[in-house]
């Protein structure tokens, strides 16, 4: 059985995202049906809309940031209550059974995760659809726990940008008194600050854009450099112990890698739309001083909702602005310009409204 629900989507690579009605599954017996309240944007969102990775299958229903309230649950679904502020991430389901999946590393289930949106469910054949819409259903192992005494519209953004920047700053080490970099401003890069600050850490940011500096200050940063000043990051060669590097488009790594003590870690969140731009490195930016390049995914289950655990006894929340369904077309020619402090979050309540 199916139930149909109001929706925001597109129907073709670079169509509006308009008015939609789609159809959810009723719940199962372990699954709960989610009252969308917020649903932030995140630029892969738009990227998805404009095709720009060749692989988007329309109609599309994008949003993986998602904050709701359990509304009812399947007979034999125990995690949740209803009523409880629940969360959605980036994927809503994967074989279970394969060693990343047993290990807490759904995502990269060897059988092919399911995401939230634009994605094939387990059966191969059902489509899934996002979170710009009035409510979902998802299987209570892939709902997560939003703590109490977070505002609902500025943990949204945590699904995504929140434990895309926890995860590499967990893995990696950081720790108090450490020199950490983030580079890039953005949704992603913002939460990259509050985070690593509030593990103790000194933190740089590395930006293009000189008039940031003040909103850095007060994220949280110690220090701030205008990168695109000539000479500006001379001083800081064998600085951090860890780069966050935010930027999603192709760009210089030599330089950056610079900056790294021996034995600092340089780490990769950017996605640029173009993936046969890559920028080549020399070899002796990594070998002169045993350092790292990597590269950062999202997280499991498990550590995404550690990432919220810790934003619950850290009151770390996202820095919003709120809109209504009907403004984001507007909210993604915002986004592409640079024009938002620091994510977009729709207030699903207008959907269908």
């Amino acid at each position: 059985m199916t139930q149909k629900t109001p929706a925001y989507g597109a129907r073709g690579a670079k169509a509006p995202v308009a008015p939609m009605t789609i159809e959810r599954r009723d719940p199962g017996p372990h699954d709960v049906e989610i009252e969308i309240l917020y649903c932030g944007i995140c630029h892969s969102d738009v990227h998805k809309v404009n095709d720009d990775w060749g692989n988007t299958q329309f109609p599309i229903v994008p949003g993986h940031e998602i904050v709701g309230r359990v509304v009812s649950q399947g007979t034999r679904a125990s995690r949740h209550r209803e009523g409880d502020l629940v969360g959605v991430g980036c994927f809503v389901d994967s074989c279970r059974a394969c060693e990343q999946c047993r290990a807490g590393h759904e995502m990269f289930c060897t059988k092919g995760a399911t995401f939230t949106f634009d994605s094939l469910e387990q059966d191969q054949k059902a489509r899934t659809y996002g979170g710009y819409s009035a409510n979902m259903v998802v299987d209570e192992r892939y709902v997560l726990r939003v703590p109490k005494g977070l505002e609902a519209s500025r943990a949204a953004p945590l699904m995504c940008a929140g434990i895309t920047t926890y995860s590499p700053l967990r893995r990696f080490g950081c720790k108090p008194g450490d020199q950490v970099a983030v580079m890039g401003l953005g949704g992603v890069g913002h939460m990259a600050v509050k985070l690593a600050r509030s593990m103790g850490a000194d933190v740089t940011v590395l930006s293009t854009s000189p008039g940031k500096a003040e909103a850095a200050a007060r994220l949280g940063a110690k220090a701030f450099v205008a990168t695109s000043q000539p000479g500006a990051l001379d001083p800081l060669g064998g600085t951090f112990d860890l780069i966050v590097d935010t930027v999603s488009a192709p760009h210089d790594l030599d330089k950056p890698l610079a900056l790294l003590r021996n034995f600092g870690t340089m780490v990769l969140l950017g996605l640029p739309p173009d993936a046969t731009s890559a920028t080549p490195i020399k070899a002796s930016s990594l070998v002169f001083g045993n350092k790292r390049l990597a590269g950062s995914n999202i997280g499991g289950i498990p550590e995404t909702q550690e990432m919220l655990d810790h934003c619950g006894k850290n009151g770390i929340v996202a820095d919003v602005e709120i809109i209504r369904a009907e403004q984001i077309n507007e909210a993604y020619k915002r986004m592409q310009r640079g024009d938002v402090r620091y994510r977009f979050v729709i207030d699903c309540a207008s959907i269908g409204a």
